[in-house]
């Protein structure tokens, strides 16, 4: 066990984020080996299933959903029912936000007498993604909440709080589920530290980029393996003038194979003048990201926006990019993304259309209300002024 950590006059107490994502692993590679032992053995794909989510979420390994990929195929092949392969499909669907795949294939679950819950679940987190039924979606998270000690149904509601710009009731929200937390697992604890640090480092209209780190260096003291985390805090510090720390923080990431790692040690090896060592970093990130969008798209299309956008260096890359993910989830932050990659691209047609559709779907939620997109000038409202 770690040492006790406080925060918020709470004692946490949790395993070494070290030996507990070791236990990962070797979770992981045991519920592999036990599936091909049995395949069919109830409860043992859906092992699988968490454990390779955990490994994606958290160490940032990207070949996760190929793997996962690999076992419907396998089941189905090895004449799994229909019930049961509809739901891994549909959970790989949603991971990998094939949303309108997974829709239909949590239909066939519910006909074939999966467990309703399961449905429900996975059914909330799809419409919390695409930003559809938030009215249900509100309710759905807030009543989920309300049982006692259960800090993932809390992060979940922070995390549509946020996406609503409810941003202060979101930071409330995250801080009580560390508040009740009470297991010894530092993935959830993670988890929260990371949706605080991403809520006040980037979510809110004026980012707070010293308490943003603070919660960053949380979830990387609780969990050391967590690569979202380390790429984060690495932006933070590079964009402080801090490039020694910001590549201390991404070397240890980078046998994840996330090519985010790779973009964003380049820009730092920049910041340094190693240009070849940059150089290097920068194709191989170049690469990583077309690999992932050829085969998986919409699960990277706005990580694959964002990289164009910045040292990738195409623009029409990035705003075609932009428009995938706004279409697959037309959540009020794709849009803002596409939006603002228009601009930026000089693409004044498809700033106005973009502005347009976001008016249309999220015109009347105060959300929209506080987003920049509703405070555009005239000329902006009409795409790049010529």
């Amino acid at each position: 066990m770690s040492a006790p950590r406080e925060h918020d006059n709470e004692c946490l107490l949790t395993t070494d984020g070290e030996i507990a994502a070791i236990n990962l692993e070797s979770a992981r590679r045991r519920s592999w080996s036990r599936f091909f032992q049995d395949p069919l053995r109830e409860g043992i794909a859906e092992t699988v299933v968490e454990h390779e989510q955990l490994t994606a979420e958290f160490a940032g390994d990207v070949c996760a959903f190929d793997r996962l990929q690999y076992l419907i195929n396998f089941l189905v092949d090895a004449g799994a029912t229909s019930m049961r392969t509809a739901m891994i499909q549909a959970q790989l669907a949603s991971m990998t936000h094939r949303f309108a795949d997974a829709r239909r294939l949590l239909a066939r679950a519910a006909l074939a007498r999966t467990q309703p819950d399961d449905v429900n679940r996975l059914l909330l987190n799809i419409d919390q993604a695409c930003g559809a039924n938030l009215g249900s979606v509100i309710d759905g998270r807030r009543l989920a909440a309300s049982n006692p000690g259960r800090t993932e149904d809390l992060v979940a509601l922070g995390s549509l709080l946020a996406d609503l710009h409810e941003f202060d009731e979101a930071d409330r929200v995250y801080r009580q589920a560390l508040q009740v937390y009470r297991d010894v697992s530092p993935f959830p604890l993670a988890r929260a530290y990371f949706q605080l640090g991403l809520l006040w480092g980037e979510l809110v209209p004026e980012p707070r980029l010293g308490k943003a780190e603070g919660w960053y260096r949380k979830a990387i003291a609780c969990l050391p393996s967590f690569t979202r985390a380390r790429v984060h805090l690495a932006e933070i510090c590079s964009s402080s003038g801090r490039p020694d720390q910001a590549e201390a923080l991404l070397i240890p990431a980078v046998p994840s194979g996330d090519p985010e790692v790779l973009w964003r040690l380049a820009d730092v090896l920049v910041a340094q003048k190693r240009y070849a060592e940059a150089e290097a970093q920068m194709d191989a990130a170049r690469s990583g990201f077309e690999a992932l969008l050829n085969r998986h798209l919409v699960a990277f299309a706005d990580h694959g926006a964002a990289f164009y956008a910045g040292s990738g260096n195409n623009w029409r890359r990035a705003l075609d990019l932009a428009r995938v993910n706004v279409a697959n989830r037309p959540t009020l932050r794709a849009f803002e993304q596409a939006h603002d990659i228009a601009i930026s691209a000089g693409d004044a047609a498809a700033a106005s259309e973009l502005l347009a559709d976001a008016a249309l779907r999220w015109g009347s939620s105060p959300a929209f209300r506080s987003s920049h997109l509703a405070k555009e000038s005239p000329e902006k409202r009409q795409g790049v002024a010529t």
